[in-house]
């Protein structure tokens, strides 16, 4: 007796407990798996499933407290324009690209593809003329994609002197026009080589090991003054810097904290308690008007700091008194053990 099954594929909606995850790189897909918790009758309660969250495809994700680290990393991921801290312009004679990298994603915000006249012995007016033309379109693309609140570092990346000569000609033009947001960002920008002005040369770029080195150094420029200045403050006025969770907790509830240095570390705990604890210190800070800088731990200044327990803060004035709180405990703590 022979026969055969047939089979069809049907659309369903699961609700699932998320127990796992990962992501294919190579097909830029988020596979999660975990138990049915709602009534299906394709699967049964309890039942494991494995779902692929492809790119464009609509979820929902529930979770029982979001608290504004996490809402953060959604609105970054939802829309790079605003968060992303790295930009990038990839040229060559004609051809631009202006990019905007943040650490899940890399957009292209403008292209700019013109045609300049080839220089010719002698008659060199032609092709000056449309090369500065082109390197105006380059400023303008910049001036408009670029948020430079946000942005800490420009990568500007040529083959050959063509990046040399375009950022000398802007900054003559951001001086000439007033343009304030090139000629107070001068710094952000880093001049590298690649081998085209062609959007895949970015890879080439970021991958080059000494300009990962200076990347590293200049998008966390902000930071590492905050901490030199901490350290200058906890010298010359130690009642205006401390570092530990007790320490800062108390001049938090006093708003004194001006700002506050934390790294993402403490941010990734697996105890749920420790990490709601610094979210809410996150946002009391906030809340109360203070700055708040978030280290790498991948970064000498956040391991410098990871040495100071993790968490530090500069404060507005001086709260001696969370020293003298701190030893009135200890003495306490000392009478009680001895009249034990």
């Amino acid at each position: 007796m022979t026969g055969s099954v047939s089979s069809s594929k049907v659309r369903t909606t699961l609700t699932i407990a998320v127990e796992g995850i990962e992501f294919d790189t190579q097909a830029c897909m988020l596979r999660i798996k975990g138990r049915n918790v709602e009534e299906n009758q394709y699967v049964k309660m309890g039942a494991y499933h494995t779902i692929d969250l492809e790119l464009n495809r609509k979820f929902t994700l529930i979770k029982e407290y979001w608290d504004v680290i996490a809402l953060e990393r959604v609105e970054m991921a939802c829309d790079p324009t605003q968060h992303a801290d790295l930009g990038a312009v990839l040229l060559h004679e004609g051809l631009g690209h202006i990019i905007l990298v943040t650490s899940s994603m890399t957009v292209v915000r403008a292209k700019i593809d013109m045609n300049v006249p080839r220089k010719r012995k002698g008659f060199c007016s032609q092709h000056d003329k449309g090369l500065l033309k082109f390197y105006d379109a380059l400023i303008q693309g910049i001036l408009r994609h670029i948020n430079f609140d946000v942005i800490k570092c420009i990568l500007i990346a040529s083959p050959g002197f063509v990046k040399e000569q375009f950022c000398d000609y802007m900054f003559q033009q951001a001086l000439k026009s007033d343009w304030k947001a090139i000629t107070e960002n001068k710094s952000k920008f880093v001049l590298v080589h690649s081998s085209s002005g062609h959007k895949h040369a970015l890879k080439e770029v970021l991958a080059d090991p000494t300009v990962t080195a200076r990347l590293a150094e200049t998008k966390a420029a902000g930071e590492v003054k905050a901490l030199d200045t901490f350290f200058s403050v906890l010298q010359m006025e130690p009642d205006r810097a401390y570092y530990g969770i007790h320490h800062v907790e108390k001049a938090s509830e006093a708003s004194a904290v001006e700002t506050l240095l934390v790294t993402d570390e403490l941010f990734r705990s697996t105890d749920l308690p420790t990490r709601k604890k610094y979210v809410k210190l996150v946002e009391s800070i906030k809340d109360n008007g203070g700055d708040v800088r978030v280290f790498s731990s991948l970064h000498v200044s956040g391991e410098q700091l990871g040495q100071l327990s993790g968490v530090a803060a500069i404060l507005r004035f001086p709260m001696p008194e969370i020293d003298s709180e701190e030893t009135d405990d200890s003495t306490e703590s000392d009478e009680e053990t001895f009249t034990s």
